[in-house]
């Protein structure tokens, strides 16, 4: 019975040391609170080729930050090529992933504090669009073509950091996906897709 006893007793003070122990963080604060990029050994804290300035906005849950602008990517409420909506800038927040895909979270206005998404559009390289179902396929559109298109900008990024990402950039496909739409208060009836290459072309 006392063996038993020690023996619980040491099991209870290991499990006690377990939960105090603390795991060092990846991110340390510089003093202009920019992230330190993460020591040789340990997993690298975004993707550096598509989020160069990613020192200067620290991974914040998960979600590193690229920002491109787009127009061409809300519904118009008419089949007319002067229809504002067309006009209107859509602020895609991505995060790139080290397969070669972004998840970009879609803001009618912005990332500010009280700015809620609306929708997302999915990204995916060529060669992954190439292993779709061709039912699939009408679903997506091609950046090289839409790009130019969406007069799509990078308004964070210098035009030498925007030259670099571009081509990797074109030769990727997007799949637009609201679950609300702009004017509703809250996301109402169900999500729709947005093909893009379908909509009416102003220039």
């Amino acid at each position: 019975m006392k063996q038993k006893l020690l023996l619980i007793g040491s099991l209870l003070l290991l499990m006690s040391g377990c939960a105090t122990t603390t795991t060092p963080s990846h991110t340390e604060s510089h003093e202009h609170g920019q992230a330190k990029m993460s020591a040789p050994g340990q997993s690298k804290l975004y993707n550096e080729a598509l989020n160069p300035r990613q020192i200067e906005h620290p991974d914040h849950l998960g979600f590193n930050d690229l920002h491109i602008q787009a127009i061409r990517h809300l519904v118009p409420d008419t089949h007319s090529v002067h229809d504002p909506k067309l006009q209107v800038i859509v602020h895609h927040h991505c995060k790139a992933y080290d397969d070669g895909t972004f998840v970009c979270m879609m803001f009618p206005t912005g990332m500010k504090d009280q700015d809620k998404p609306i929708g997302f559009e999915y990204i995916i390289t060529t060669e992954q669009f190439n292993t779709l179902p061709e039912t699939e396929k009408k679903y997506w559109h091609y950046h090289k073509v839409e790009v130019a298109k969406a007069h799509a900008t990078f308004p964070d990024l210098t035009q030498e950091e925007a030259a670099k990402i571009l081509p990797a950039v074109h030769e990727t496909y997007g799949k637009v996906i609201y679950f609300q739409k702009p004017d509703d208060k809250y996301p109402l009836g169900e999500p729709y897709i947005v093909i893009v290459q379908h909509m009416p072309e102003q220039d």
